[in-house]
Formats: C-alpha cells, structure tokens, sequence
C-alpha cells in the first residue's frame, strides 16, 4: 500500500488538472507533450482493493476527477458483485453454442476449467447456468474432479463455496461428488484415478501425476472449457514453452490440436496464446480471444468514470448531492451492467458474420491490413496476423481468418475509425450527437441532461458510440471498404452510415432478431442478420452517392423514412412476379425456420426495399407521384432484366477482391443508368407534358405506363440492348464481366 501511494502520487502530481478557471498543468515542470488532464487508475491483479486508497489521493491534490480517479471503489462499481467479467465473457460463450443449436442455459453441457469458486471470473461464470455440468477443474492449490456431476445439486454447492469468504475446493461437500469424483492436493506426487474420473477426462485408470491429470483436464472431450484462473495454459503447436513466457504452467501447457473442447470462453486473461487460438480455430474450435470475451470489466470501469464526470459537474452546480449521486449509482447498477454486456453481445456477432462470410472478405480484410502498415499502425508480426503469403495459403485451403484474428482487426478498426471521427466535425454534429445519450443509463437522460450534453468527454464519448456502431454492425473492413469503393472520408461515411440505419430503421430490425435467441436454428438467425448488413452495406453506399447532405442528416433521414413508408405498401401491388416469386421463396424458407410471418416479409424484401431511395430520388427530380415511379421503375427494370441481373449479382460468392469492386463499381453503374432512364421516361410522358402545358396537378392518372411513350421513341436502340441483356441474364452462369458488360450498355442508352 505505501509503495501504491508513492507510484499513484508521483502521477498525479505529474498530471494536468482542470478548475473552474481552466487548465492547469502541474507546477514546475517541463511539459514535452499537449495538455492532457485525463488520468484513471484501472483496478486490477493485486490492487483491486485499492480504488479508494487511488481516490483519496485524487481528492487530496483535488483533481478533478475526485472520486472518478479510480473505478470499482466503495462508491463505485465492484465488479465481482456485479459479476460483470464473467457474465461478458458468457455473452461470448452463449453465442458460440447457439450457432451450433445449444441452448445452455436449458440443456444440460459438460464443462472442465481453471480456477476456483472463490475467483472472481471463474467462480462467477460457474453460476451463470443452471444447466452447466462441472467434470473438472484446478486451481493453485487442488485439482476438482466430478464426472458425472448432477446441474442442480452442484450448482446449489458452487454457490455455497462462492458465498463462503476465501474458499476453496477443499471445502466442496465431497458426499455430493458422483461415483468416482475426488478432490486431491496439487502437492501429491501422484493420485490413483477411478474408472469414471479416468474415463471423464480420457486417461487410463490408475495413478498419474497431478500435473498428468491437469493437462488431461485441459484436453477433455467437453463441450466447454473455462478460463476463469491465471497462467497460458495452451499454446499452438510450433510454439515452445520459452515463448510463451508464462514458466509456472510449462509441465501442463497442452498444444491447442489436442484440445477436444469445443468451445473455449477466456473468461481471464491470457488463458491461450494468440497462435493457440489461431490454431484451435482452423481446426474447427470455437473461441474468441480474451481481449473479446472479458472486456466487460474494463467496459464497466469506463462507464462508471464518465457517469461520475457527468455526476460530478452536477454536484459541482448543486443539483446533486453526493449521498445521493451515491444512491443513484447503485439504483443504475442493473442498467450499468445491461449497457455493457450488449457490447459484448455485438462484438461477438460482428465476428460471427465476418467469418461467415469467410473468403468473401479476406480481400477486404488484407486490404485493411495492409493499409494499416503502411500507415505505420499495425505490425501483422506482433498482433500475429497473416502475411500475403500466409494469405495466399489460406485461399488455396478454402480457409478465410480465424475469430481470433478477426476479433484482432475489430479492434482496430474501431481504434482507426475513432482516432478520425475524433478529428473531423462528425462529433459536433447535432443529430449524431444523440449517440451521447446512448451511453448514458435513461435515469440520467432527463435530470441530467445539461451535464451530459456538457460533458468533459463529449466528442470522445460520441466518437466511442459510432465507432463501436458502425464495426459492429458493417464488420471490420467498413471504412476501409467504403474509402477505397466511394473515395469518402469518415465524416460522409459516418452520415450515410446513420441515414441507412435510420431511415430504414434497422436498429429496431436487428432487435427482432435478436429476440430469436435459441428460438430458431443459429444457421438461419445468422442468415437474417447478414441479410440486414449486406443491405445496410449496400445502403450506405447509396446514400454517399446520392443523398444531399446540404439541410443536414435530420433532414435526409426524415425525407427518406417517409420514402420508405409511402412506398412499401405500393411497391407490394406493382412487384414483378419474378420479384415477387423469389421474396415469397425467402420468406416460406425462413418462417419454415420458426420466423414470424412479419419478420420474414421484412427481410425478404430488402432488396426490394433497397430500390426505394431510387425512386424518391426519381420523384424529387421529376415531380411524379411515386406510386407512378414505382410503376415506370420496375418496368424498365422488367423490359432490360435489370431485377435479373440485380438479384443474380447479389448472390455472386466472390473472393477476389478485385473481381469484387468490379462487380460493385457495375452494380452502381447499373442502377444508375436505371435511374437516368426512369426518369426520363417520366419527364416524357404525355400525361407529363400536358400537366405542364396546362399547369395542372401531378398526375398519377394518364397512360398505362409512361415507360411505354419512352420506349416507342426509342424503339430500335432500347431492343438491340434489350435482346442483349436477356441473353447475358439467360446464358447460364452469370460472372463479373458479364454483369460488367449488361451495365455499360444500359449506361449508355441511359446516356444517350
């Protein structure tokens, strides 16, 4: 404690303080570096009881952050009473087996782990499930084996242990082991295994070494494997012990190949080595990194230092008082908790549809990595990410990047995107500056108001909110897809990115999703959430290309979202039949799945829906009703197998990653030559020019179709190109340059 106060102080006294007058850097001292007065203590390993010690010195050189200095204190979030590294990590863990159909939190699974009930994480995760089966476990002491534990009578016992102040294995009720079960010092020289305790962990009967027997333990044919102690306890097979650096656990360290697990939470740090988790994952295991899986601790630490900021002010204006900030903090604690653990629950997802997309996106992804370098913020060496060759061979083997990996390049997309939402004007923006309040727990919505939207870290908080937003939901390589397909910076990217969610109203989308956990197979939920992201991808690109930003996002997003509803309904009477044939196909196959009716219609027609913000554009420029662009659009879609081209292009798996771009490049090439024809079919009708000549109304009356008038105008050039579109739509497989070649013609009439 006295060497803590010294090192805590010294930083203080180095740190620059804020005061009602201003900055103030610390009295003589030479500063080498910009005002900077953003200083916390993280609780961690060995110190966790030391946030109040942190915060009194904080108070004693009145900084200004008081009792936020250091999170989890008597005043704060304590995290093992919350739980909330463990019930993160749980997030991942649950996510893992509901995409292989396994709820575990019903249905009862076999778990073996690494820690004791008396640990934060492990002790806490071991309680998570009523359905969870612990064969096995060891900590530094003892070695826990059950192996055929019953869920109910073990789970009642944990808790017991959990509740008893420093416990350990030793004080688990024996009488409640199932035959063959024993509790052994890790002291023994050896122990003599029974036939289930042998056959549980996949050994021979008879005597081994306990360090035998916990390396059997890592090994297990489980369903789980928890790591909820410290040490690296796997690592991949080239790797030697030296260098994984961690020598107290090199007598059991496995190799993550012989890992039988099929899934492994990082509940602690640093259970496997990166490689380890590389490895596991190319062999078909399921895990993320610990990086992912326990990031709620840190996240809650966040959290709690920018409420108590926002506290804090209030105090300082008297509309607080501090036994009641005191109450209010623990009154938020559930809500606290509930903000955190949806990260978790995103990030995880994020992961999910990147690899599902698997060879799709190893392009992007390298793409992305390589630009990183040369921009000198990623070394692939240290984070252990592919070089192109080992690239190369992964698209040789069928095999895109791991979870780990990927979870590596979440990471720094969101870093990369943050640092430049922070320079550009985007947090200063007013409609997206409600992702400020997103952050916040509602019980400081209203009340607080004025000290949240004056809060310390604004701009950092908001850059925090669309950072995580936009990666989660477009995946890792989104700003760099976008910056390399749209030539946008991230002030452009950020604004369509927001118009698309909400004019479209995904988020409320994505909710409904979600609401299926475990209620329909994991394969189909996933398949929804890609339907909603390659059409929020889509989206977004459309909005960098067509929307006027010049009366600002409120204004895009308000006219667009009436577009929408205006349309939706029309568009359902005018749809084509093949249209119509394939979204009834989609929708049969997902409500087949246990989806409801209304939410397979839903996500069946968003690459109807997609062509919406077209048409409104088509009726801005035109004047027309849009129940008449509707009609004029889909049939010039109709007459120049537009739709056909479309819906067979959006279902090309391509890999290359130029093929990619081309194919993109096409499809907006596409769509606008649609555009442009449309439009002037419109403008050219004769109900058109007559409303003109006579100044009459806009009509939604006149002929059949004003594509007709167009089309007898253009008769001979608009079939030639016709005929060739149909043979291209027609002539078996579709390909890039086929695509390529179908849009250049049409752009050129449209052109002409």
């Amino acid at each position: 404690i006295a060497a803590y106060r010294i090192f805590v102080d010294s930083l203080v006294e180095l740190t620059d303080n804020l005061t009602p007058e201003g900055l103030v850097p610390p009295p003589d001292t030479v500063r080498h570096d910009g005002d900077d007065p953003y200083l916390v203590v993280a609780a961690d390993k060995g110190t966790a009881t030391f946030s109040d010690i942190a915060n009194g010195i904080s108070e004693d050189h009145h900084f200004w952050l008081g009792d936020a200095f250091a999170s989890g204190g008597s005043a704060g979030y304590d995290h093992k009473k919350m739980g909330i590294t463990a019930r993160g990590a749980w997030e991942s863990v649950k996510r893992h087996f509901r995409e292989i159909d396994v709820d575990i939190q019903t249905t009862p699974f076999t778990v073996v782990g690494v820690g004791d009930m008396s640990g934060d994480v492990f002790g806490n995760g071991m309680l998570l499930s009523p359905a969870i089966r612990l064969v096995a476990a060891f900590d530094h002491r003892d070695i826990f084996i059950d192996p055929d534990p019953d869920p109910a009578t073990t789970l009642a016992e944990r808790q017991r242990l959990f509740d008893l102040p420093r416990s350990s294995w030793q004080d688990y009720d024996k009488a409640l082991l199932s035959r063959g079960g024993g509790i052994f010092p890790r002291s023994l020289k050896s122990i003599e295994l029974s036939a289930e305790a042998a056959a549980a962990l996949g050994l021979a009967p008879g005597k081994a070494t306990p360090q035998e027997i916990m390396s059997a333990i890592l090994r297990a044919p489980v369903d789980l494997l928890w790591f909820g102690g410290i040490g690296t306890y796997v690592r991949a097979t080239e790797e030697s012990d030296d260098e994984v650096g961690d020598r107290a656990n090199d007598a059991i360290r496995v190799a993550a190949k012989t890992l039988r697990a099929k899934v492994v939470g990082e509940g602690a740090n640093l259970g496997m080595t990166q490689l380890a988790r590389i490895e596991f994952g190319l062999n078909g295991g399921r895990c993320n990194s610990d990086a992912i899986d326990n990031s709620a601790g840190v996240n809650t630490s966040d959290v709690e230092v920018n409420i108590k900021i926002a506290f804090g002010a209030a105090i300082r204006a008297g509309a607080l008082t501090l036994p009641a900030r005191n109450e209010l903090l623990v009154e938020m604690t559930d809500e606290v908790a509930g903000l955190v653990l949806r990260n978790n629950y995103l990030q995880t997802l994020a992961i999910s549809l990147t690899e599902r997309r698997g060879l799709e996106e190893i392009g992007f992804e390298s793409r992305m990595m390589a630009d990183l370098e040369s921009r000198g913020l990623l070394d692939r060496a240290v984070e252990f990410l592919p070089d192109d060759t080992a690239i190369a061979e992964r698209i040789r083997l069928g095999h895109g990047l791991t979870r780990a990996e990927i979870g590596v390049l979440l990471a720094y997309g969101k870093l990369t995107l943050f640092d430049e939402l922070l320079r550009s004007s985007v947090p200063d923006d007013a409609y997206l500056g409600r992702e400020l309040y997103r952050y916040f727990p509602v019980r400081m919505h209203e009340a607080f108001a004025a000290f949240i939207d004056d809060h310390r870290l604004r701009r950092e908080i908001i850059a925090t909110m669309l950072a995580n937003s936009m990666i989660n939901r477009g995946g890792p390589t989104l700003v760099n897809r976008l910056v390399e397909e749209a030539g946008a910076g991230v002030d452009a990217i950020a604004f369509a990115f927001a118009a698309a969610r909400d004019a479209y109203g995904l988020t409320d989308l994505n909710a409904r999703i979600d609401a299926l956990d475990t209620r329909i197979p994991g394969a189909l939920q996933l398949d929804l959430y890609d339907a909603v992201q390659t059409h929020m991808l889509a989206s977004i690109v459309w909005f960098l290309g067509n929307a006027d930003r010049t009366d600002g996002l409120d204004a895009v997003v308000g006219h667009f979202r009436a577009g929408i509803a205006e349309l939706a309904p029309i568009i359902e009477r005018v749809l084509p039949a093949y249209l119509a044939e394939s979204t009834d196909g989609l929708v049969a196959r997902y409500t087949e799945g246990g989806v409801p009716v209304s939410l397979a219609r839903r996500i069946a027609r968003l690459p109807v829906y997609a062509m919406i913000p077209d048409m409104v554009l088509i009726g801005d420029r035109t004047g027309e009703a849009l129940d008449r662009v509707a009609a004029c659009y889909f049939a010039v879609a109709a007459h120049f197998q537009i739709g056909r081209l479309e819906e067979v292009a959006r279902g090309l798996v391509i890999e290359d990653y130029y093929d990619r771009v081309a194919l993109d490049r096409a499809r907006r090439t596409l769509a606008d030559a649609h555009r442009r024809i449309t439009a002037e079919a419109l403008c050219a009708s004769p109900a058109k020019a007559e409303a003109r000549e006579t100044r009459k109304p806009k009509t939604k009356g006149g002929i059949a179709n004003p594509f007709d008038a167009w089309l007898a105008l253009h008769r001979a050039e608009a079939d030639r190109i016709a005929r060739a579109t149909r043979d291209i739509a027609e002539a078996g497989e579709l390909t890039v340059s086929r695509v390529a070649v179908a849009a250049g013609l049409i752009s050129d009439l449209a052109k002409g």
